[in-house]
């Protein structure tokens, strides 16, 4: 049988190559739906601890009466009628100053894992209630004040723990479910009547535990708003439309400090729940106040308990890798053959093109039972021992597999360095490309590629 060519045996390496391409693919799908069963697992876990929280308020709702005329056609006619309604004014506080303590733990089921909270929050709201109230349509006469609400909300209710607690001077308000707040529609709320106490000047000092997974957020509503966070994880990803002024993180933990102000919120502190701009022709908005409709959603300050390694993420990047290797190895054994006079049979680049597909299977096995790193180190060795030793039997001595079993060794290494170096990853490569390319040029510079020489 007459021996292939040089650039025959190229493209034949090059064809395997490619065919290789259809199993790294189907591994790029493997680890997708790893992922996301990984997901509902990890959901699945957390059911009935709380899911993502924001906390907002307190906000102090007020009903009032209120009278408005309306026309009305009759028999062709217009007719005036005038109708009472009972409406809300909702004040949010001049100033809160909340402290939370947040306890991060991990629950694990089986080979998943989560990481979920309890955050205990602290604080005193200040309200004052303005004088002129006239300019908003309200008239102070029709403030029913012994039904007023202290309304907080929490985005998962479930979450709640144990029994919140919210105090006006000496006295324990009683708590009900439900009311939220105007940023956030769940939460609870107390009753509370301000014809015992100065609603010109009303400090409410409040306690609750919230449990909850993934994240915690504070919708901030007030003139001016402080918020402090300390926590013993140290792996934190500071979101929403605020930054803290101020953080620290450790490897023992982090703290965060927040300091909002009402004209950063662009919102109104007082307002009618639940009017609009034509609701109350008689009613002249000035631009210190807003209605409910003109809230455009929570503004929130946001911090993410992130896990330090995301392994489905790193598997799945150094998935991306894998033609490399594949490259490298066929191009040392290509070498071998049109060089060194080895013959490398087309089942012999299938079997090791097979195993170095593998290793991204086994990463992914044991990547999810014991983390990422480990399983990186047991994967590259297995797969390097391997094609190593098949080598010898291929290439015909355990020096030329030596090669094979260097080359390996160097690929995983430099790819554990990509996979670190996320920023650099592009760098590194392309430099690795041309020096590989620039040592085949070198390598080959003589070679006859397409056998005219033999021929002539």
């Amino acid at each position: 049988m007459t021996d292939l060519t040089p650039g025959k045996k190229f493209l034949r390496a090059l064809l395997i190559g490619f065919l290789l391409s259809i199993p790294i693919f189907c591994v790029w799908l493997m680890i997708g739906d790893r992922q996301s069963q990984s997901t509902e697992a990890r959901a699945s876990i957390a059911q009935g601890w709380g899911g993502p929280q924001v906390i907002a308020g307190p906000e102090l709702s007020i009903p009032f009466k209120q009278t408005v005329t309306g026309t009305e056609q009759v028999n062709g006619q217009p007719v005036s009628h005038t109708t009472t309604i009972e409406r809300r004014l909702v004040v949010a506080p001049s100033g809160i100053d909340a402290a939370t303590v947040l306890q991060p733990k991990h629950r694990r089921r089986s080979i998943y894992d989560v990481v979920i909270y309890r955050a205990e929050t602290k604080g005193r709201a200040i309200f004052a209630l303005p004088a002129d109230l006239a300019s908003l349509g309200v008239q102070p006469e029709t403030l029913e004040l012994a039904r007023a609400e202290l309304r907080f909300g929490v985005s998962d209710a479930r979450g709640l723990s144990g029994n919140p607690q919210v105090r006006v001077g000496n006295a324990v308000l009683p708590l009900g479910p439900g009311g939220g707040s105007s940023l956030v529609g769940s939460g609870f709320y107390a009753p509370i009547d301000l014809t015992k106490v100065d609603p010109a000047r009303l400090a409410v000092d409040f306690r609750f535990v919230l449990r909850g997974n993934g994240s915690l957020a504070f919708a901030p509503r007030a003139g001016d708003t402080a918020w402090k966070v300390t926590s013993t994880w140290s792996n934190p990803s500071f979101g929403g439309e605020f930054l803290p002024d101020d953080h620290h993180i450790a490897k023992t933990g982090f703290d965060a400090i927040y300091r909002i102000g009402n004209l950063a919120l662009g919102r109104s502190l007082l307002f009618i729940e639940g009017a609009d701009k034509t609701s109350a022709p008689e009613r002249a908005t000035p631009s210190a106040y807003a209605t409910a409709s003109e809230t455009n959603g929570p503004q929130s300050a946001s911090i993410q308990l992130v896990e330090p390694v995301d392994l489905y993420s790193q598997v799945n990047r150094a998935t991306k890798y894998g033609f490399l290797f594949v490259g490298f190895t066929f191009l040392a054994y290509l070498l071998f053959d049109v060089i060194g006079g080895v013959r490398v049979a087309t089942v012999e680049y299938l079997l090791a093109g097979a195993g170095l597909v593998l290793f991204f299977v086994l990463l992914l096995a044991f990547a999810e039972v014991i983390g990422f790193t480990p399983a990186y180190l047991v994967a590259a060795a297995a797969i390097t021992g391997l094609n190593t030793a098949y080598s010898a039997a291929v290439l015909k001595s355990w020096r030329r597999a030596a090669v094979i079993g260097a080359i390996l060794g160097a690929l995983y290494a430099i790819l554990y360095v990509l996979l670190s170096l996320e920023a650099y990853a592009l760098l590194i490569g392309s430099l690795l490309l041309l020096a590989a390319l620039a040592g085949t040029m070198y390598v080959t510079r003589r070679l006859d590629w397409a056998g005219a020489r033999d021929e002539a």
